[in-house]
């Protein structure tokens, strides 16, 4: 057996072996579950209700006001509009009420356009002003087309509310929302892809920085080159890694498979829903479900998680040289900082990219670039493939992030052979590059 491999398989059988990692293969997933029933129950809980004050000189606006109190929303108009101003505004002060608003009395209804107030002793949220807006903005313009003596019953008739029918070109129905659908799938991998590359990078440098203090690494050494341990940690790292990937992708799978069979979905790419309850599905909660499982089967899941697998190893393989680098570069975990944030910059950007352009355009010119860029590629190109991605752009991407790693493990193992024998010293930017030229 090489000296590489008795390094791969030393690296894997001690990360398998780690209790923190056992316990936490099985446990992410159960805590993950937990976590999302927890914000599905906390946005489920009716907030509390607050109190409006409604002080309307006009005698106007107040009729159209208590009427959103039948709606049940979350906040509670009064008619206060006999109490005299000053008061009602101690009352705010005191918190007696959560808001006042004030409509003054004016000679024209245009000049009420702005004069309204709103008093309260905290910012209101912008979807209560724009609420508040909305209101007093559709009684005003009721108000001017009656001046204009028009119809407004007519003119209410006469509104149109559009529902755009979404139909694939094979003549499938669609649903709206699968766009939001694919890039959370791909987000998540992407996610999932940064936060592996980020936990078993620092585990792969601390592992450097442990070895290089305890002096261990001066008798490694002595029988092994410095790129073969840096390899060699490196590849069993990302073994690990990928074990865990695998057992989290057979739960998921599982659970998939699981919530298929409940809501009564064939499972498969050939995943399809009647006519006759695509038709009557639109009003019925089993019947949506069911069509996005569906659609959710009709993605290319084989795809996904084969370019997951290839892009984790790459982007992890191409990091994790970083990271082994600067780990033989400092002593301590501290001196790392000042070398951390250029590797993470590139992947925060990547999540960026991804949630603000992919979404919107996964074939643009930005998404395009980026997803082909080595640094960001793992993270960009995983959002884009949900929406279905050209076969060489692909083959593309995956070319240069893996040439991308050869050429940065080759400077790497130059930065790691100086490095690991550096005792006592914070190197600098101008020292790693001298490291270059040994």
């Amino acid at each position: 057996m090489s000296i590489i491999s008795l390094i791969i398989k030393r690296e894997f059988i001690a990360k398998v072996r780690n209790k923190s990692f056992v316990v936490m293969t099985f446990l992410s997933p159960l805590l993950f579950v937990a976590i999302a029933v927890f914000i599905g129950y906390l946005s489920s809980m009716k907030a509390e209700t607050k109190r409006i004050a409604i002080h309307d000189e006009t005698g106007i606006f107040v009729s159209d006001f208590l009427k959103e109190n039948k709606k049940g929303a979350e906040f509670k108009y009064l008619n206060l509009s006999e109490i005299d101003i000053k008061a009602l505004k101690d009352s705010i002060t005191k918190e007696n009420f959560n808001g006042l608003i004030v409509i003054p009395k004016t000679k024209n209804i245009k000049d009420l356009e702005s004069k309204i107030e709103f008093i309260s002793n905290n910012s209101p949220s912008i979807s209560f002003i724009e609420n508040t807006q909305d209101i007093i903005s559709g009684k005003i313009t009721k108000l001017n087309l009656e001046e204009a003596k028009l119809d407004t019953i007519a003119i209410q008739k006469a509104q149109s509310a559009v529902n755009i029918h979404l139909v694939k070109a094979s003549g499938e129905e669609s649903l709206k929302g699968l766009n939001e659908i694919k890039i959370g799938i791909g987000g998540a991998f992407g996610y999932l892809i940064m936060m592996f590359i980020i936990i078993y990078g620092n585990m792969v440098m601390r592992s450097v920085i442990e070895e290089k203090t305890n002096r261990i690494i001066e008798i490694i050494i002595s029988s092994v080159k410095p790129f073969q341990l840096m390899i060699g940690k490196i590849v069993g790292t990302s073994l690990a890694g990928i074990l865990q990937f695998m057992i989290w992708a057979i739960i998921g799978l599982g659970l998939m498979f699981a919530t298929s069979a409940f809501f009564g979905v064939n499972v498969g790419p050939t995943a399809r829903i009647s006519p006759e309850l695509m038709q009557t599905a639109q009003h019925e909660f089993a019947g949506s479900a069911q069509m996005y499982i569906a659609e959710l089967w009709n993605l290319p899941i084989a795809s996904i998680i084969i370019g997951f697998v290839i892009y984790f190893i790459g982007g992890y393989f191409l990091y994790s040289s970083f990271y082994a680098a600067i780990g033989a570069a400092v002593d301590n975990q501290t001196d790392s900082q000042q070398f951390l944030l250029p590797i993470l910059m590139p992947l925060i950007l990547s999540v960026y990219i991804g949630f603000f352009t992919v979404v919107n355009d996964p074939h643009g010119s930005v998404a395009v670039i980026f997803s082909m860029i080595p640094l960001t590629s793992p993270i960009v190109m995983l959002m884009r493939i949900p929406f279905g991605v050209p076969w060489w752009q692909i083959a593309i991407s995956v070319s240069l992030l893996f040439a991308t790693f050869f050429l940065v493990v080759w400077f790497a193992a130059k930065i790691y052979r100086v490095g690991i024998l550096m005792y006592g010293k914070k190197p600098t930017w101008k020292e790693l590059y001298k490291w270059l030229k040994y």
